[in-house]
């Protein structure tokens, strides 16, 4: 496998989330007349989460609950063994940090235990950053309820490769309204026709003054393509300016590309960058969806791919124009994985090395820019939410590596290590897949229980 010789495989910073606003928290008691252990220990929760919660004045278990976001049980005591209609009477988010350190304490285990096989799920964080990034994913559970994704398209599956595209669910108005059914966010349709018009009618000085400003590395291109990718930029950024409710973007920037002289690539990079902005690749509203509550839980970079498994053989190798795989020990358990010729939109502040280079695909216009950009190699997470949107298939694996083809579809790609790839196709979801840096899954089986979701191995 070829390598940049320029690329380290340094991880990049952890990011932190953007402010959000705290959420509300309950602290639950056993009794209306809590022991100064129940007051320390909520002092200790104050303290140690204080900047992203906002602790309410306490709540007996089992009384009327104001509106909030979760409870937290500051103590556990045996008297939980005959309250359990009351916690199954509890319909937000149960936490449960009991120590000085921001934790679950060990004596707890029994009574979870316990509760867990009633079918209750209180969250139980063992660290003290697992016990923020629970709060963090509290707050992206109020994000969404309320917020909108927009979505610039047209007459999607009409355009470009209608064989493909006609088939995807993430266009499908069931999809949309289970979407807001389950989470309260909105998918805004917007034309895309329209917003590529409007890119191309910003004035060129404009487009040249922001390069300047926000220049990046690029590699054989330049000129109009560059000033058309900063017209997309701009574009968009008024767009989100306008709106405070947009928690994200997408265009169906392949299928429908004769709308605009350029593609997005550039702009939800630096987007992302500047205001933690979700981008959708192709309008994928799953894959966004997705992709917004694993980075704003968690904080790792991910992007969205395409997967080519080595057991798909030619169907995969036609598609990306390339003659074989890579040679592995165990092909069966590797995936190809590529976005647009190379591994995908990679916002620069995720990426160990990133070029701004010409298009790859044929399907876009000739003057359209894509990115060439790595992730770190080593653990990864791959995941995406199932179209019930009842449950998150994730799975740890290894980026080993990457390889290039000249003259394909493939200049730049990355390759997976999976520990079942059979198991895997027997279950896949989509073609689209979320790869998020490092191993999340233990965090993904916490978080998941926010937003009432089953987190599955697709690998088990």
């Amino acid at each position: 496998m070829n390598k940049h010789q320029t690329m380290s495989n340094h991880m990049p910073p952890v990011f932190e989330p953007p402010a959000m606003g705290k959420v509300r928290v309950v602290p639950l008691s056993f009794s209306a007349t809590p022991d100064d252990g129940f007051r320390v220990q909520c002092e200790a929760i104050r303290r140690l989460l204080g900047d992203r919660i906002e602790l309410l004045p306490p709540a007996v278990l089992g009384g009327v609950l104001p509106e909030c976001d979760a409870v937290i049980l500051p103590q556990v005591l045996g008297d939980a063994y005959r309250q359990l209609d009351a916690f199954r009477a509890i319909t937000v988010p149960i936490l449960v940090v009991t120590s000085e350190f921001g934790t679950l304490s060990m004596w707890d285990w029994e009574i979870l235990a316990w509760l867990r096989s009633a079918g209750v799920q209180p969250i139980a964080p063992y660290d003290l950053a697992q016990a923020r990034r629970v709060c963090a994913a509290l707050q992206v559970r109020r994000e969404l309820a309320g917020g909108k994704f927009v979505v610039y398209q047209d007459d999607p599956g009409e355009g470009m490769q209608a064989p493909i595209f006609k088939r995807f669910y993430w266009w499908e108005d069931e999809c949309s309204q289970r979407i807001r059914d389950r989470f309260g966010l909105t998918i805004e349709k917007r034309s895309f026709r329209e917003l590529g018009a409007r890119a191309k009618a910003i004035a060129d000085a404009d487009a040249e003054r922001a390069w300047k400003e926000k220049q990046q590395p690029v590699s054989g291109c330049a000129g109009r393509s560059v000033t058309s990718a900063m017209k997309m930029y701009l574009a968009l950024r008024d767009d989100l300016d306008s709106d405070p409710t947009i928690r994200g973007m997408g265009i169906n920037c392949l299928n429908e590309s004769a709308f605009s002289d350029t593609t997005p690539c550039l702009a939800w990079s630096l987007l992302h960058d500047e205001r933690g902005l979700i981008w959708g690749c192709e309008a994928d509203t799953v894959a966004m969806l997705t992709k917004h509550i694993l980075r704003r839980s968690i904080g790792a970079p991910v992007i969205m791919t395409n997967l080519y498994p080595f057991l798909m053989g030619q169907a995969a190798l036609k598609h990306e124009r390339i003659a074989a795989f890579p040679p592995v020990a165990d092909p069966e358990n590797h995936i190809l994985v590529a976005h647009c010729g190379y591994l995908g939109v990679i916002p620069r502040s995720m990426a160990t090395s990133w070029t701004l280079k010409p298009k790859v695909l044929a399907i876009v216009d000739d003057n359209a820019t894509a990115i060439d950009a790595r992730l770190p190699e080593g653990p990864i997470t791959m995941a995406k939410l199932l179209p019930t949107f009842q449950t998150l298939v994730a799975t740890a694996a290894e980026l080993t590596g990457y390889v290039g083809y000249p003259g394909s579809d493939c200049l730049n790609g990355g390759v997976i290590r999976v520990r079942d790839g059979r198991r895997m196709m027997e279950r896949l979801p989509s073609h689209h897949a979320l790869v998020m840096v490092g191993d999340h899954t233990a965090d993904l089986r916490m978080i998941g229980n926010v937003f009432g979701l089953a987190v599955e191995d697709i690998c088990a």
